[in-house]
Parts: C-alpha cells; sequence; structure tokens
C-alpha cells in the first residue's frame, strides 16, 4: 500500500470519527420543548366601550372576557360561573361612576333606578344634591367639568371701624366648603363630544346635609366663587376645614338693625 492510499484511509477515518462525535455531542441533540404551563381562567364581566357617568348600560356596553383565575379572585369581580346572567340582570343599570373599556364591572359603581331620575340614582346615599349660580367668572372661566373638586368661596361685604371709629365698606373672603364634587353644569352630567369647557349658569354640588345648610345661608350673605382643585388632590382630605365647616353650620347669622352678629346653636 502506497503512502498516498495510507493518507487518504487516515483522513476518511478521521472525518468518520469527527462525525460519530458530533452527532454523540450534547449539543447536537434537539431540544427538548418546555412543559406548557397551564392557566386557571375564568370569564369576568367587562365593559365592552367606555361607560359615562349617568349612562344607561345596555346589553352591548357588556362582554365577558377571559381573565386569569388568579387576578379575578376578588369578591368585587362578576364571574360567568356565579352569575350566569350578569348580562340580563345589570341591562338598564345606570353608571354611578364611569367605565373604561376592558374595565371589569363592579356592582357598586352600578344602580338600578327605573322610578328615578338619573342624578338621584348617582347620588351616593346621605348625599344632597343643590345647585348654585355661577358666572364666567366665578366658575372658573367655564373650566370646571361634571365630576371635577371644587372650593367653595363666599365674598361679602362688611362695615368695620377704622382707627379713628369711621364705617369703613370692607370686602372679605373666606373658604367655607373645601373638596366638593361637582356633579353637573347646568343640565351636562359628563364631558361629551370630545367637549373641554362646559360655560353654565348653574353648578349642582354634592354635600351632606349640614354643607347644604352652611351654602344656603352663604347664599343669602354675600357672592359665592368656585375654585378647582388639582385632580391629585382629591384624595385629600382635609379634616381641619371639615371641622370648620362643622362649626360654621352650629351658627346661625342674625342682623338687627344693619348689624349682623352670629350666634352659636347648642346641642
Amino acid at each position: 500500500m502506497n503512502t498516498a492510499r495510507i493518507i487518504v484511509l487516515a483522513i476518511s477515518v478521521a472525518a468518520g470519527g469527527l462525525a460519530i462525535w458530533l452527532l454523540n455531542s450534547p449539543d447536537s441533540k434537539p431540544a427538548v420543548p418546555a412543559p406548557v404551563v397551564q392557566i386557571d381562567t375564568v370569564d369576568v364581566l367587562v365593559a365592552k366601550s367606555d361607560i359615562g357617568l349617568g349612562q344607561t348600560v345596555n346589553a352591548d356596553d357588556l362582554q365577558w372576557q377571559t381573565w386569569p383565575a388568579a387576578n379575578a379572585s376578588s369578591a368585587s369581580f362578576i364571574r360567568r360561573a356565579d352569575r350566569p346572567d350578569a348580562l340580563t340582570q345589570f341591562t338598564g343599570s345606570i353608571a354611578r361612576s364611569p367605565f373604561i373599556g376592558g374595565e371589569p364591572i363592579r356592582e357598586l359603581k352600578l344602580v338600578k333606578g327605573p322610578s328615578s331620575g338619573i342624578m338621584a340614582a348617582i347620588l351616593p346615599s346621605g348625599m344632597r344634591a343643590i345647585s348654585t349660580e355661577i358666572s364666567l367668572e366665578s366658575g372658573a372661566s367655564g373650566f370646571i367639568l361634571p365630576n371635577d373638586h371644587v372650593d367653595i368661596i363666599l365674598t361679602r361685604h362688611e362695615k368695620r371701624q377704622d382707627a379713628s371709629g369711621t364705617n369703613v365698606d370692607t370686602v372679605v373672603s373666606e373658604t367655607i366648603l373645601n373638596n366638593i364634587r361637582v356633579l353637573a353644569i347646568d343640565q351636562t352630567i359628563e364631558e361629551k363630544n370630545g367637549q373641554k369647557v362646559v360655560v353654565g349658569k348653574t353648578a349642582t354640588l354634592e354635600l351632606r346635609p349640614d354643607q347644604v345648610e352652611l351654602l344656603t345661608s352663604a347664599r343669602q350673605t354675600g357672592s359665592l366663587t368656585l375654585a378647582l382643585r388639582s385632580i391629585v388632590d382629591l384624595n385629600v382630605v382635609a379634616s381641619k376645614a371639615d371641622e370648620q365647616t362643622t362649626k360654621r353650620s352650629d351658627s346661625v347669622n342674625v342682623i338687627r338693625y344693619g348689624v349682623s352678629t352670629q350666634t352659636t346653636t347648642q346641642k
């Protein structure tokens, strides 16, 4: 056997050995697919599209949507397995708060009000709705929208004596109510058709009974201005101002012969 044949044979043997090694190499083995994790799911009732404040809910506004069961464990979620006829049950309800498309429907945010008006349906229990006149100047140039929160400022004229004993007409302003929710501007209870400014003559406010008395009394003593609050402050509870409101509601403004005096009622 000559040298050339020996070289060819050696190369063939080496190539065969390399091929066998490559076939047995761990990197050459096909990857085993990872097992698919099965996630438990449930059907949850959600808003099919945006639902505005005070809107009557139709069957087309709602739909069932598949959610991971772990994310829909809250009792506030409406599950098809628990309430299969929920679509029919909630048809005709009135939205007490707006919904965003895809948001889970919560029963607390809906109310059945076939015998009541929309305002009575969206008004929380224990609260009152009262309207007060506003103007372009006293209503933040029309930038106050339904569901905004405002402070109410009372401005009145008072007679005071200066150092020389002369009666001087002064203007006094004070905030009498804090963080009050605006229910409606005139007859508009929600933003419609992309409208950003609602210029109205009356604003309907959400108040407690004692605040209603205070506002009614204040309207007789001066002019009212609504100061728009930042959306960041909506969850801020002004406890000190609320205490002052309660104290004011226990006082009666008595006017005798043009002289104004405050009389505190005893409880």
